[in-house]
C-alpha cells in the first residue's frame, strides 16, 4: 500500500524521466525545504517546478492540489505555491498523462481538469489544453 510520500515520489520519478528523455537539462534541489521539486534549465531561463499527482474526482474530470500541507509540532500549515514556482507538471497515473500548468493558471487550493461536459463555460479548465506533448512549454516564468 502506497502513502502520500510513495506516491509523490512516484510521480516526481515518472516526470524527471519524462523530461530527461526529451533531452531537457533538469536539476533537483538539495534537500526537501524548497517549494519546488524540479528545476528545468531552458537555456536563457530556469523554471521551478512543483510536481504533483491528480486524481480521479468525477466522472469527467481529474483534480490535484495547488498547495501544500504539512503538520510541524502538531499544527497543520497550508501554503500556496504563489512566487516561489514557475508551473505544475501533473500526473494521472492511471493513464500516465502529464499536464503542464502554469502557476497563473491555478486555482488556491485544488484544480480541475475536465474532459468532457455538456456545457460550454469560460471558467472550465480543459484538460486537452494543460496535456504535455512534445513540446515543453518553456516560454515564460
Amino acid at each position: 500500500m502506497s502513502n502520500s510520500k510513495n506516491v509523490g515520489d512516484e510521480t516526481e520519478a515518472a516526470i524527471l524521466a519524462h523530461l530527461v528523455a526529451r533531452g531537457l537539462s533538469v536539476s533537483i534541489p538539495f534537500g526537501d525545504n524548497d517549494p519546488y521539486d524540479l528545476i528545468i534549465d531552458a537555456g536563457e531561463t530556469c523554471h521551478r517546478i512543483q510536481c504533483k499527482t491528480a486524481w480521479k474526482n468525477k466522472e469527467h474530470t481529474i483534480r490535484f492540489n495547488t498547495h501544500s500541507q504539512t503538520t510541524r509540532g502538531g499544527d497543520y500549515h497550508e501554503q500556496t505555491y504563489d512566487g516561489k514556482i514557475d508551473a505544475f507538471l501533473v500526473r494521472y497515473p492511471p493513464t500516465e498523462t502529464l499536464y503542464w500548468v502554469d502557476i497563473e493558471d491555478v486555482t488556491e487550493q485544488k484544480m480541475e481538469l475536465r474532459f468532457e461536459s455538456k456545457i460550454a463555460h469560460p471558467s472550465i479548465n480543459w484538460a486537452e489544453e494543460y496535456e504535455l506533448d512534445e513540446q515543453i512549454p518553456l516560454s515564460s516564468p
